[in-house]
């Protein structure tokens, strides 16, 4: 039997990862530890109990005022005891974390083969996002098999002279998760304290506006400009309902609660666990944000994306028409925002577009390419 080691460390590896853990779980013919290092600590306890994993390993590496430095040290050294308890044959990382990219070293190390899921992304700015772009390009110089959510991080790869024949397009697992997680939320018995506190506070005759922002790189002006343009937003628009669960980092949490607290359809709340989250998502009209994970998410729930970005490491959906770059730019914001407000047929052809990240069966591809090797 082969052995495999997943080990993911924030809360959108978890999302992302949760679908890969239940599947190899599922499937007796392989020996499958999880490891978390545990680089975000509540957030990711959130989405562990959401889907039901326990972890075998946990090394719980989060401190606070934690600089790259520390973590990275800490992760390599922290997954030396652990590759040598296991002796995996596999170990699965994710996307560009600090955590995928010290866990490849660790595990390169190991001699164990490394599998990259979500391979291939590029902004081919090795500064921006920063410092993710540097993660996913090194991760993708260690991996050993790169699992591709689309053709375009296939065709970046083999640009890079991967060997093609250890790579495969496979779509996103985060559609896999998300579709779960709908699935889940919308049950008759599934109770969340936090979706019921969004059904007695929020106002659903209203257009609901999601809002997201936590990328350092719009720290400061930036994030000014946003939340100059929310708040022109709820004031042309008294029938929408602007929602923001802010970021607990201060860069984010305190300019947006001077500039925005007091606008009465604007309803600030604190960062919604992933069940709530998805379930929001799905109720709301459109989606500002600068999440990458959004970008690929919102298109299966026929949500269009306004990304406060000015580059993105998945230009698929941009070309597809279901997400459009507006920066931080308040003017550029504030218009996109009110043409989809006013303009149905415009609103309808973002939002009934299909999602070039995947059909929901990602995991599967990746369980059976294994299965194959």
């Amino acid at each position: 039997m082969k052995t495999n080691l997943i080990v993911f460390g924030t809360r959108p590896e978890a999302i992302k990862m949760a679908p890969l853990v239940l599947a190899f779980k599922n499937d007796k013919s392989f020996i499958t530890k999880i490891c978390v290092t545990a680089q975000h600590r509540e957030m990711l306890d959130q989405v562990l109990e959401f889907f039901e994993i326990k972890p075998d390993f946990d090394l719980n590496v989060m401190k606070p005022n934690q600089n790259l430095y520390s973590l990275t040290a800490t992760i390599i050294e922290g997954m030396k005891p652990v590759l040598e308890e296991v002796q995996p044959d596999y170990v699965y990382v994710h996307g560009d974390t600090t955590t995928s990219m010290a866990v490849g070293i660790a595990a390169f190390y190991s001699g164990a083969k490394v599998c990259h899921v979500e391979a291939g992304l590029r902004t081919f700015d090795r500064k921006y996002p920063f410092p993710e772009e540097f993660n996913r390009q090194l991760t993708g110089k260690i991996a050993d098999y790169h699992f591709a959510p689309t053709i375009l991080s296939q065709k970046n790869l083999l640009q890079e002279n991967t060997n093609s024949t250890n790579v495969i397009v496979t779509g996103n697992t985060v559609i896999d998760a998300l579709l779960f997680g709908i699935e889940k939320v919308n049950t008759s018995n599934f109770k969340d304290p936090e979706i019921e506190n969004l059904k007695e506070t929020l106002d659903f005759q209203k257009k609901i506006i999601l809002v997201t922002g936590h990328r350092r790189e719009n720290h400061g002006q930036g994030l000014l400009n946003i939340c100059s343009a929310l708040k022109a937003i709820a004031e042309k628009n008294p029938e929408t309902q602007i929602i923001y669960p802010v970021h607990l980092n201060p860069n984010v949490e305190k300019p947006v609660y001077e500039l925005l607290t007091g606008i009465s359809n604007i309803l600030l709340v604190k960062p919604l666990a992933y069940a709530a989250f998805i379930w929001l998502m799905e109720k709301s009209f459109l989606i500002i944000t600068d999440s990458g994970g959004i970008q690929e998410e919102a298109p299966s729930l026929g949500k269009p994306v306004l990304v406060t970005r000015d580059t993105t490491e998945r230009p698929e959906a941009v070309e597809e028409g279901t997400v459009i770059l507006v920066g931080t730019d308040t003017k550029r914001i504030i218009e996109e925002t009110q043409k989809l407000i006013i303009d149905k047929t415009y609103y309808n052809s973002m939002s009934m577009l299909h999602n070039p990240y995947g059909d929901g069966k990602a995991t599967s591809r990746i369980v059976n390419f294994i299965k194959e090797l």
